[in-house]
């Protein structure tokens, strides 16, 4: 009886760190990585940091939502799933047209003038500026409810119940969602880069630009597909995250730091340093701010119980996470996990 108490009460700290920890980090460590592939995109082929990035997100998640209450509206949906999904790929056009009119209005002009990386730099902040005061003109504030569906995949009480335990596991719809489009989406995008002359074109075009004018590839043609696939990136990524934890546009903006984080802990430039960061951040991010009060009191002996949350972190302070995690990685080894350019 002893043995099977321990086990369950081990099986109990499981589901607890698996619901608050493992199934939320896999979710968020899948939207940061798409988030962070789109900054990568766009340093390795363009050679500058787009902090307009976070507020390129919003704005994609911001036509997807103003579509989705369309269709909404008229009853048209997806049955269990959301119906953003319905209006993700008009949310996508929409945010690469953003992107490829800024690249044509602002970035072209600097770009022929060979302007140096941190003037790139200052001028992405004046384009988040831009792009923050017209979402919240457009949508508001205020936090946007669009979505919709059966709210949950697994819900805590079914998993009570099928497994005995005092413990819950739930998986939300939106986090299999997010999950199942990341892996899809990563697959095209590194099947374009690895497969297609499209893809082989930009890779070049990033790894010596000076030799790949020789070799007869197109600079303009590159920079289109290059702003094409960020746009559909940041659209993406900024629809699931809203998906997953509630849309409202101050979020976006501090979405940059960990975004920015997980490029450069991979190694800016690395796509599969992208995804690898993403992830670590994420982890990193929820287990410091995890109170691990029900942990210790399940896997300690007889019924004693912390007094405390057994907290590392308040969850106030998760950015915070992002950032130390940057630091320790420019200070140890600033080229990343997989070796990016650096900044």
């Amino acid at each position: 009886m002893a043995g099977n108490k321990v086990l369950i009460d081990f099986l109990n700290a499981l589901a607890l760190i698996g619901n608050f920890v493992l199934v939320p980090g896999i979710a968020y460590g899948s939207q940061l990585a798409l988030g962070a592939l789109g900054v990568t995109m766009v340093y390795a082929v363009l050679r500058f940091s787009n902090f307009a990035h976070g507020e390129t997100m919003s704005f994609g998640a911001m036509v997807t939502i103003l579509v989705t209450w369309v269709l909404q509206a008229r009853g048209i949906g997806l049955g269990p799933l959301p119906t953003a999904l319905l209006a993700l790929p008009i949310g996508m056009l929409a945010t690469i047209g953003l992107c490829v009119a800024t690249d044509r209005l602002v970035y072209r002009y600097y770009r022929e003038k060979k302007a140096v990386p941190v003037t790139y730099l200052i001028v992405s902040v004046g384009v988040l500026f831009f792009l923050s005061g017209l979402i919240r003109f457009i949508i508001g504030p205020k936090d946007q409810v669009f979505a919709d569906g059966q709210r949950f995949i697994m819900k805590a009480r079914a998993f009570k119940e099928m497994t005995g335990l005092d413990q819950g596991l739930a998986i939300k719809t939106s986090q299999g969602v997010t999950v199942i489009s990341a892996i899809v989406i990563v697959a095209l995008l590194f099947w374009f880069l690895n497969r297609t002359r499209t893809g082989k074109s930009m890779r070049a075009y990033s790894d010596n630009e000076d030799l790949a004018l020789l070799s007869g590839i197109n600079p303009e043609r590159v920079v289109l597909i290059t702003w094409i696939i960020t746009g559909a990136l940041a659209a993406i990524a900024g629809t699931l995250y809203g998906l997953d934890k509630g849309y409202k546009p101050f979020t976006y903006l501090g979405l940059v730091l960990p975004i920015f984080a997980s490029a450069i802990v991979g190694g800016v430039g690395n796509p599969l340093g992208a995804i690898a960061g993403g992830f670590v951040i994420a982890f990193s991010e929820l287990l410091v701010t995890f109170a691990y009060k029900r942990v210790v009191g399940y896997l300690t002996p007889g019924d004693w119980v912390p007094d405390g949350l057994v907290q590392l972190l308040s969850t106030d302070y998760k950015l915070a996470v992002s950032f130390f995690i940057l630091v320790i990685v420019l200070l140890i080894k600033p080229t990343g996990i997989f070796s990016g350019k650096t900044l």
